[in-house]
């Protein structure tokens, strides 16, 4: 069993993107500049958030952060978000998820310019994923792409199974694990809630990505030996023997899982890094004009 470390793979990315900032710097062109919208103060987007913003200083970006309290008006956010389409100077944005009930999410996304949109959660940047057209892809699904493609795991003709039907992860991966060339070229299946003989199916995957957000949902007896595994979920559990007071946990058992595996991925360390870096790539590329 072989641990897929994000972190390192994060790290690695984010020194070459940095060293083409300083090229773009040195060329005396203008450097990449991510903004993020952040409604109220939960805690797993303020440290998502943060990390994005480390990620930024990392990367050579400039970086902008809105912070905005959970009472604010839908036309205030949108009136933001027009702000931040009309200002050259930003390059790519995104509206941290979730946002508070009175607030209608996919408006949001919609009034966000698709050039702009490095979350990749525009539908006209999911439409052109869907098609294999050049565009930002979803942050957490591209990341998922550069994990396999930096430990060479085989992925043609092999069998993958999505566990969960997000928009922002399950679907965005089963479709471009599909298509055409690497990492691609996997036949999937794509499950959820009401498919009903889940663990069978499971038995039967060469990759697994779990992406439903249920804390040890995978469990030993749901995967082959030799199995590639996921693992996406991200959840807060209460830990109260540690300051904090929570741990994060991922949709996998991991102590019954990895010892089945051929690769796993830990939590946390594995997906999350991967996904701020992605973010990272989508806004070099909208720097630059051009979509990965």
């Amino acid at each position: 069993m072989e641990l897929i470390d994000g972190k390192k793979v994060s790290e690695a990315i984010k020194q070459q993107i940095a060293a083409e900032v300083e090229a773009i710097k040195a060329r005396g062109e203008k450097v990449p500049h991510l903004a993020a919208i952040l409604v109220g103060t939960d805690g797993g987007s303020v440290t998502y958030v943060n990390n994005k913003v480390k990620a930024c200083e990392q990367c050579g970006f400039i970086s902008t952060l809105k912070m905005f309290d959970e009472s604010i008006s839908e036309e205030t956010l949108l009136n933001t978000v027009d702000e931040f389409n009309n200002n050259p100077d930003i390059d790519g944005f995104i509206v941290q998820l979730p946002l508070p009930k009175h607030i209608d999410s996919q408006k949001v996304i919609e009034r966000i310019n698709p050039n702009k949109d490095v979350d990749g959660f525009h539908p006209m940047n999911v439409g052109k994923m869907m098609i294999g057209l050049p565009t930002f892809k979803s942050a957490t699904p591209a990341g998922i792409l550069e994990l396999l493609k930096y430990y060479k795991i085989e992925t043609a003709g092999k069998h993958c199974v999505v566990i969960g039907r997000s928009n922002i992860v399950g679907k965005p991966v089963s479709v471009l694990l599909a298509q055409k060339g690497y990492p691609g070229d996997c036949t999937v299946t794509l499950c959820h809630s009401r498919t009903s003989n889940l663990e069978e199916i499971c038995r039967s995957a060469d990759i697994i990505i779990a992406a439903l957000g249920a804390p040890g949902f995978v469990k030993g007896n749901m995967v082959k030996e030799g199995a590639v595994v996921i693992d996406v979920g991200t959840t807060r559990v209460p830990a109260p023997e540690i300051p904090r007071g929570w741990r994060l946990k991922g949709d996998v058992v991991f102590d019954e899982v990895a010892p089945k595996c051929s690769y796993i991925t830990p939590v946390p360390g594995g997906v999350g890094p991967m996904t701020i870096c992605s973010l990272m790539m989508n806004t070099l590329q909208a720097a630059k004009g051009k979509k990965a």
